[in-house]
């Protein structure tokens, strides 16, 4: 996958995605990801990529221009690519929204900064805009690294273990099931004794009791969307009664 960033502030980005499992990526040639500066598609011997806004007010309004002339250099094919905005005005970003980019093979994501973006930059530029949540940031650029380890860690060969991201909290609709490891007893408190009894069959049931069980205690919200078999019904509604 390529994913290229296009920001004001392109330090912020890079250094930190050189590290960890995405720097990891990157190195194997997975992931190839390029840090653009917007000021460098200014257009203007300032380098300005900001001016003020039509009909007032405060602040100021990153202009349409470096942004088109970005985009433009970039040689985009829209055939299996998306072009998204970080904005607090997109899709709420999720679990299956990342493993829906994670199938494609080029993002571009545009990182915004002041009172906004110039509108055109939306309609004629944009594919679709994601947020985080709903909450104020200074900028796209945390928004962006937030989406790219998400669909990064996604990718194939990304992981050392493929069987890791179906356990995980959200893969499945549901929060994950509690982990231990060694010692055995920590400050009085001793790992479950069915994890130390050898039976798969019956850690796989502990586990799946303790991941509906965590779910419904943290994020009953997400039991609406769940992916239960007859089983998993079953004792949801017991954990339910039990709970009462």
């Amino acid at each position: 996958m390529r994913i290229d960033v296009i920001t004001i502030f392109p330090e912020m980005v890079d250094f930190p995605l050189n590290m960890s499992i995405i720097g990891k990526a990157r190195e194997k040639g997975v992931l190839d990801l390029f840090v653009h500066n917007l000021r460098e598609y200014s257009g203007n011997k300032h380098y300005s990529v900001d001016d003020t806004p039509y009909g007032g007010g405060p602040g100021m309004v990153m202009k349409a221009e470096p942004f088109f002339n970005a985009i433009n250099s970039l040689d985009i094919d829209k055939a299996d690519s998306r072009v998204i905005l970080m904005s607090p005005q997109g899709t709420t970003f999720n679990q299956d929204k990342a493993k829906k980019l994670s199938r494609l093979n080029r993002i571009t994501i545009l990182c915004g900064h002041y009172e906004g973006i110039d509108e055109r930059v939306r309609e004629l530029l944009v594919d679709e805009e994601i947020s985080i949540g709903d909450y104020i940031l200074t900028g796209g650029e945390l928004g962006a690294m937030v989406l790219i380890d998400a669909v990064t860690r996604l990718l194939p060969d990304v992981l050392g273990h493929e069987e890791s991201i179906i356990e995980e909290s959200f893969s499945d609709g549901l929060l994950e099931y509690p982990h231990y490891t060694k010692p055995r007893e920590f400050q009085g408190l001793k790992v479950p004794e069915v994890l130390l009894s050898g039976n798969h069959a019956k850690i796989d049931l502990w586990r799946r009791k303790q991941s509906i069980l965590r779910t419904l205690r943290k994020r009953p919200d997400l039991l609406n969307n769940a992916s239960f078999s007859k089983a998993d019904q079953e004792l949801l509604a017991k954990l339910r009664k039990d709970e009462e």
